[in-house]
């Protein structure tokens, strides 16, 4: 095959562990696979399509996930600092009988990535930084239960924000439903990012290129990387089965970042302009998508 996996025989039982044979269960798919790879197509290997259990798996880890972000919401608020939050995080958590997947991951010191206004992404939660009114901010939570992965993030405008600030939130978070709004099994992942981009540029906005989502569920971060600077009909076909990240990270300013902090972490806008991000996690189906993680 295409990607070098071996095919099971026409009677044998599917790869996929559905204990069907494999005539009656992907062979149909793995044959247009093969076509769509043999007139040029980016087509993802077979071992990044999840099967039905692994998808119920990633799915008890969302449940965990999507109950951590509820969690801050009830209490977020002026005057608490971020690391209140990394722990509200990493206890929520634990006491759900799953992983904070950020926690030591190539280093990261922390439960949960807290952005605040100018920080793109990968803000480390601090005792020394206190949420104040009128800041925007980006819980980015990923849980890991009984070996799977789910990974969601969300806006939080802590009191009365400006309306600059109010409106690129909201901004955002549109566009992360025009992303999904653009997914057409079979089609290609590059009208996602096409979508998303021209939707943030309508409303004046910038498009971060160097980070972007991800493929997930078995590992923190699987291929495909998923670009919101991308051209329509470009990039990977969506296979079902495949299951990945839209999280685009939207700047008031110029889309220039700043990777210099000597924490080797966090990211800023260039400009120190306002930035947002909102991030779902989704898988593939045929005749569309399903949430697993917001």
């Amino acid at each position: 095959m295409y990607d070098g996996l071996q095919s099971p025989g026409r009677n044998d039982e599917c790869w996929c562990g559905s204990g069907k044979k494999y005539k009656k269960c992907h062979l149909g798919l793995d044959e247009r696979l093969e076509e769509l790879a043999e007139t040029g197509e980016e087509v993802p290997p077979r071992d990044l399509l999840k099967t039905p259990a692994e998808i119920e798996g990633i799915k008890r880890s969302a449940e965990v996930n999507v109950g951590v972000l509820d969690y801050v919401a009830e209490r977020i608020t002026p005057g608490i600092t971020t690391e209140q939050i990394d722990q509200w995080v990493h206890d929520y958590t634990v006491e759900h009988g799953a992983i904070p997947a950020p926690l030591d991951y190539e280093g990261f010191p922390k439960s949960v990535c807290t952005s605040v206004n100018e920080v793109v992404c990968h803000g480390i939660p601090s005792p020394d930084e206190v949420l104040r009114e009128g800041d925007i901010v980006n819980i980015d939570c990923s849980t890991i239960k009984d070996g799977f992965f789910s990974d969601s993030s969300r806006m939080f405008c802590i009191g009365d924000v400006s309306p600059e600030a109010a409106d690129l939130v909201r901004v955002t978070k549109e566009a992360v439903q025009v992303g999904l709004d653009a997914i057409k099994p079979w089609g290609h992942l590059g009208d996602i990012g096409a979508a998303v981009n021209a939707y943030a540029r309508e409303h004046g906005y910038t498009v971060v290129r160097e980070f972007g989502g991800h493929g997930i569920g078995l590992e923190f971060h699987e291929d495909p990387f998923v670009s919101f600077v991308t051209e329509a009909g470009t990039g990977p076909i969506l296979v079902p089965g495949l299951c990945f990240t839209i999280e685009p990270m939207i700047n008031a300013g110029a889309q220039e970042i700043d990777m210099t902090d000597p924490n080797g972490w966090t990211v800023r806008t260039a400009d120190r302009s306002l930035t947002a991000q909102w991030e779902v996690q989704l898988v593939i189906t045929e005749d569309g998508y399903e949430l697993l993680s917001w």
